[in-house]
C-alpha cells in the first residue's frame, strides 16, 4: 500500500466518524521561537490550550513536520530522518478515551481490503500510564490481550506542553516486528522489535509548576477534556509495505535508487556509501517540501538551514563518486514520489527547482575554488605534526571562499584533522563587532531609532563622571517609557529610563555590572535605579522605578550610586585582570580572555583553552593572584593611542570595538597587568582581600570558565571552611594537619566494615535458602511460591543470587514463584522475582509480579518473564505487597 493510500485511509476514517479533516499547515513555524512545525499538534495548540475556539470539535489531519536538530545523525542510522509526516485526529471537549481508543484500534485492525491497515491484532502492544486503569480496561474491552497491555510511568506516558496548561496521560501502540528485530516482553523490553506506531494522549488536566516530565503539579480536572494523537506516517508505511526502515518506502526509496544509477554503486553492499544514499534521499525529500512551502537558501534561518541540507546532499554525492550536478536528477524524482501525497508540488515546482539547481550550482563553484585552499590547510595541519587546521585557515575559507564553518568541520573529519574552531570564532566575532549595531533591533520594546533621534537633539556628549565621582548634580535630559518613547513628565509608581547631562552611575559594559542607587529630583520625585545601559554608543540610560512623585524633564536631580555596590564590583573587576594575568603566566600567551562578568563579591571569566588545567596549575593561579594582593600593588589607569597602548604590550579582547583613544588600566608599577579597560578598579589591589576560585570547568568548544569569590565573599568562603574544619577537628579529636590522615584511615575502616558487613548479609541470605525451599516443597498449592522479607540484604548481587539459587533447587516439576524483599544499602526497599519454565507456561511472569509489588512500595518496576526485580520508597509496605504477589501468583 503506497504511503498517500495510507495518508488517505486515515483521514477517509476520521472524516466518516464527523471530523473535519483539514490540509496540512505549513512548514513555516507561526512559533517565533522554533523555524519549523515539529510536531503534528502544532497546528492545534490554540484550540488545545483554549486559547481559540476550533472551528470543529473533531479534526483530522496529515501535517508535515521538519526536524533538524540531529541533522549530523541523519544516515547513520536507519531511524533518523528531518522530514516526517504525522497523521492525528484531534476533540476538542468532545470524545474522550473510549472513542479514541476504540477509532485507533477499529482502524488499525480492520482488513485491508474492508479500509483499514490490517494489522494482526496479536502483533499489537499497548503502554499505558500507571494510574490509568480506565485506559487498560477500554483496551481489554477493544479485545486485546492482557498481557499485551503494559505500564509506563510519567517519563513515558503522560504529556505535557512543558509549561502551565492542559496535560494528561497517554497510551502508545506499538507493532512486534518479530524475533528476528530482537527479545520478547513488549516495548518494555525492546523498543527496536516493538515499533511505536500511534501515541494517544488524554488530555484531562490542568497541570502548572512543570519543572521536567516527572516533576509537576496536577491542579485538577479539565472542564473541556481532550484528545490529542499522532500516528508517525513513515513507520506505518514500512511496516505496512514489508520494508525495515523508513529509507525503503516508497517516497524516499526513488532518489536512492536515482543515486545508485548517477554513482554505480549499490545500496546495500558498503556501510559507508549506505550512510551517504541515505543523507541523500533524506535531504533531498526535506529539501523539496522546505522550499514548496516557500523557503529559499540564505546565511540564516530556516534558509540557513535549507542551504545545509542541500550542501550536505551534493557533498554526499561526491563521497559517492559523482562530480557533476545532480539536483536536476534527484529533485524530479523526489518530486514524483511525493506528489500523490502533495499534488500541490506540481505548482511550485519550476520556482522551487531552478532555486535548487541555482544553489548547487553555486556550492560547486564554492567547492572547486575552495577545495583546493582546503587541501592546502589540510597539508599544512599533518606536516606542523598538530593535525589541526588553523582557525585563520578556517576564517579565510569562510570569508573568501565562501565555506561554512560546518562544512570545513565535516570536509576535516573527513581528512581525519580537527580544526581550530575557537580560534575562527574568535576572528568571526571580529568580523561581526563591525556591524554590531545593525543586529540590534530594540530595547524594552522602544526602536533604537528613539535612541537616536533623541541623540541628535543633545547639545554636548553625556559626561560620565564615575571613575572619580561617587554622586552629582545633573539635569534630566529625557524620559523613556515603554511603548511610549520620550515623554516630558512621568508620575509615580511609574518605570521609567533616564537621561541625565552628566551621572557618575556606570552603564553595563566589559562584563562589569550596571552601578545601582539613586536618583533624587529636588521636587520631592525618588528613583530607584535598578540597572544602567548603552542602548546605542554613548547614550547612557538609566532604568529605574519611579517611587513617589512626578519626574518632569529638566528637573534638577541628584544621583547617587550604591557605594558598597560600587566597591564590591571594582574588586572583583581587578580580581579578574589578576587571574587573566596569572593564567597566561601559567598557561602561555595562548589563554586569551573570551567573556568576563564582575558582579559583587564574585568574578566569572572565561578563557580561551582546549583542555582542562590541572588542579595543580589552578592551585598556582590562585596562589599567585594572592601573593600579588599581599604586595599590595598600586593600580592606575591612562589615556593614550591605541596604537601606543598595543605597543606597550597591552591585552585586548578580539571582537570588542575600540575608539582611537583607549584607556589602560595597569596593575603595578612596571605593569605586571596592563589590559585595555572602560571598567572601574580600585586604586591598589591589596583592598581585594583575598580571592578564592571555587570551580573550572568547559563552557563551550575550546572555551573554559574559571569561577571565584572576592573580597567579603571570599572571606565568607574562608570563614564557612575554617568552621568546618574546626568542626571535624573536634568531632575527630585531631589537629586540623591531621584530618586528611585521620579521615583516610576513617574511609579504609568503613570500606572493611562494609566488606564485613556484606559477608554477613551474603551469609544471612544463604541461611534462609533451606528453610525457604523446605517449605515451598511442603506447600500442597498448584504453585509453589518462596517468599520472604529478609530485612536488610546488603547488596542487590546478593539478593538476586539468593532468588536463583532458591529457584534452582526447587526444580521444574512444578509451578515455581521465588520473591525475596528488603532493604538495600540505600535502606531503599526493593524486590526480586524469579519463575521457572513451568510457572512461566501457565502464564506467571516475574515482570507483572514485581511490577504489582514494586507499585504497593510507591516506585516501580519491570524485567524479563523468568526473571525482574523493583523498588519503592515504603519499606513498612514489604510484608503487605510480598502477601499481594503471593496471591497474585497463586491465580496463575
Amino acid at each position: 500500500m503506497r504511503t498517500s493510500e495510507i495518508a488517505k485511509r486515515y483521514l477517509d476514517y476520521f472524516a466518516a466518524h464527523d471530523h473535519l479533516v483539514v490540509p496540512s499547515a505549513s512548514l513555516i513555524s507561526p512559533n517565533p521561537t522554533t523555524l519549523f512545525t515539529i510536531a503534528g499538534m502544532v497546528p492545534f495548540i490554540p484550540y488545545l490550550m483554549g486559547e481559540q475556539t476550533a472551528p470543529h470539535p473533531r479534526m483530522a489531519s496529515n501535517q508535515k513536520c521538519v526536524r533538524t536538530l540531529d541533522i549530523d545523525e541523519v544516515g547513520k542510522t536507519t531511524r533518523h530522518g528531518t522530514f516526517f509526516q504525522m497523521l492525528g485526529n484531534f476533540s476538542f471537549g468532545d470524545y474522550f478515551k473510549e472513542e479514541a481508543i476504540h477509532y485507533a484500534y477499529e482502524l488499525l485492525t480492520t482488513p485491508q481490503d474492508k479500509g483499514g491497515y490490517g494489522f494482526d491484532p496479536e502483533k499489537l502492544w499497548m503502554t499505558t500510564f500507571t494510574d490509568d486503569e480506565e485506559a487498560r480496561s477500554l483496551w481489554k474491552n477493544e479485545g486485546v490481550d492482557p498481557e499485551h497491555i503494559q505500564i509506563m510511568g510519567m517519563e513515558d506516558n503522560f504529556w505535557t506542553t512543558g509549561g502551565p496548561g492542559p496535560g494528561g496521560p497517554c497510551s502508545e501502540i506499538y507493532v512486534d516486528r518479530g524475533p528476528e528485530f530482537g527479545v520478547e516482553g513488549g516495548p518494555i523490553a525492546d523498543e527496536n522489535r516493538y515499533i511505536e506506531i500511534w501515541d494517544l494522549v488524554f488530555e484531562n488536566y490542568e497541570v502548572d509548576n512543570v519543572k521536567s516530565k516527572t516533576d509537576l503539579h496536577i491542579v485538577g480536572e479539565l472542564e473541556n477534556k481532550n484528545i490529542d494523537t499522532g500516528a508517525g506516517l513513515e513507520r506505518l508505511a514500512y511496516l505496512m509495505q514489508g520494508k525495515n526502515n523508513i529509507y525503503e518506502t516508497d517516497e524516499v526509496y526513488p532518489v536512492i535508487e536515482a543515486a545508485e544509477r548517477l554513482s554505480g554503486h549499490k545500496y546495500g553492499e558498503n556501510e559507508a556509501f549506505d550512510v551517504k544514499f541515505r543523507v541523500v534521499a533524506d535531504h533531498v525529500r526535506s529539501a523539496l517540501m522546505i522550499m514548496s512551502d516557500g523557503v529559499r537558501p540564505s546565511n540564516t534561518g530556516r534558509g540557513y538551514v535549507l542551504r545545509r541540507l542541500l550542501r550536505r546532499t551534493v557533498k554526499a554525492m561526491r563521497a559517492l563518486g559523482v562530480q557533476e550536478a545532480v539536483m536536476p536528477t534527484l529533485f524530479p524524482t523526489s518530486k514524483a514520489a511525493m506528489e500523490a501525497s502533495y499534488p500541490e508540488l506540481d505548482k511550485t515546482f519550476h520556482d522551487v527547482s531552478e532555486a535548487a539547481y541555482g544553489e548547487e550550482d553555486a556550492f560547486l563553484r564554492t567547492l572547486e575554488a575552495g577545495t583546493e585552499i582546503f587541501d592546502m590547510a589540510v597539508s599544512k595541519a599533518k606536516e606542523s605534526g598538530k593535525d589541526t587546521v588553523s582557525g585563520s585557515d578556517a576564517f579565510k575559507l569562510h570569508d573568501t571562499y565562501g565555506f561554512p564553518i560546518e562544512l570545513t568541520l565535516e570536509m576535516a573529519e573527513e581528512q581525519g584533522v580537527k580544526v581550530d574552531e575557537a580560534k575562527f570564532r574568535e576572528l568571526m566575532a571580529e568580523q561581526k563587532s563591525r556591524a554590531r549595531a545593525d543586529a540590534l533591533k530594540k530595547r524594552h520594546n522602544v526602536d533604537l531609532s528613539v535612541y537616536d533621534d533623541f541623540k541628535k537633539t543633545l547639545a554636548k556628549p553625556i559626561d560620565f563622571l564615575g571613575y572619580t565621582d561617587f554622586s552629582a548634580r545633573a539635569t534630566v535630559l529625557g524620559i523613556m517609557q515603554e511603548g511610549k518613547g520620550s515623554v516630558p513628565a512621568v508620575t509615580g509608581p511609574a518605570n521609567i529610563e533616564v537621561i541625565l547631562d552628566r551621572t557618575p552611575f556606570y552603564a553595563e559594559a566589559g562584563g562589569q555590572l550596571a552601578d545601582q542607587g539613586e536618583i533624587l529630583s529636588d521636587d520631592g520625585a525618588v528613583l530607584e535605579v535598578d540597572d544602567v545601559q548603552k542602548p546605542i554608543k554613548d547614550l547612557i540610560v538609566h532604568q529605574c522605578r519611579l517611587t513617589e512623585g512626578t519626574l518632569v524633564v529638566g528637573t534638577q536631580v541628584n544621583a547617587n550610586i550604591d557605594l558598597n555596590r560600587r566597591g564590591a564590583i571594582a574588586r572583583s573587576h581587578t580580581a579578574t585582570h589578576m587571574v587573566h594575568k596569572a593564567l597566561r603566566e601559567e598557561l602561555g600567551p595562548q589563554a586569551t580572555q573570551r567573556g568576563s562578568e564582575d558582579a559583587p563579591n564574585r568574578l566569572r571569566f572565561d578563557f580561551q583553552w582546549s583542555s582542562a588545567p590541572s588542579k595543580d596549575v589552578m592551585n598556582t593561579v590562585e596562589a599567585r593572584v594572592n601573593e600579588k594582593l599581599r604586595e599590595n600593588l598600586a593600580v592606575t589607569t591612562q589615556e593614550m593611542k591605541f596604537d601606543d597602548a598595543i605597543a606597550l604590550g597591552a591585552m585586548h579582547l578580539f571582537g570588542e570595538k575600540y575608539g582611537d583613544i583607549v584607556r589602560v588600566v595597569s596593575i603595578g608599577e612596571d605593569g605586571w597587568s596592563r589590559e585595555l579597560c572602560g571598567g572601574t578598579h580600585i586604586d591598589h589591589v591589596g583592598k581585594i582581600g583575598a580571592i578564592n576560585i571555587m570551580s573550572e570547568a568547559s563552557v563551550g568548544s575550546g572555551v573554559r570558565r574559571v569561577d571565584a569569590v572576592v573580597g567579603a565573599g571570599a572571606y565568607e568562603y574562608n570563614a564557612r571552611e575554617h568552621a568546618l574544619v574546626s568542626q571535624l577537628s573536634d568531632k575527630l579529636n585531631a589537629r586540623p594537619d591531621e584530618l586528611a590522615e585521620r579521615v583516610n584511615a576513617l574511609l579504609a575502616k568503613l570500606k572493611e566494615s562494609d566488606r564485613r558487613l556484606a559477608t554477613m548479609y551474603e551469609g544471612q541470605l544463604a541461611a534462609t535458602v533451606p528453610q525457604l525451599v523446605q517449605d515451598a516443597n511442603a506447600s500442597a498449592a498448584s504453585v509453589k511460591v518462596a517468599a520472604k522479607n529478609v530485612g536488610h540484604f546488603g547488596s542487590f548481587d546478593a539478593l538476586r543470587k539468593t532468588v536463583m539459587d532458591v529457584r534452582a533447587r526447587l526444580g521444574e516439576d512444578a509451578p515455581v514463584v521465588v520473591a525475596l524483599a528488603g532493604v538495600s544499602a540505600e535502606d531503599k526497599p526493593m524486590v526480586a522475582v524469579a519463575t521457572n519454565a513451568a510457572a512461566r507456561d501457565l502464564g506467571i511472569k516475574a515482570g507483572d509480579l514485581v511490577r504489582g509489588a514494586s507499585k504497593m512500595l510507591g516506585g516501580g518496576g519491570g524485567g524479563k518473564p523468568d526473571f525482574a526485580q523493583g523498588g519503592g520508597a515504603d519499606a513498612s509496605k514489604i510484608d503487605e505487597a510480598l502477601e499481594a504477589l503471593k496471591a497474585q501468583a497463586m491465580k496463575g
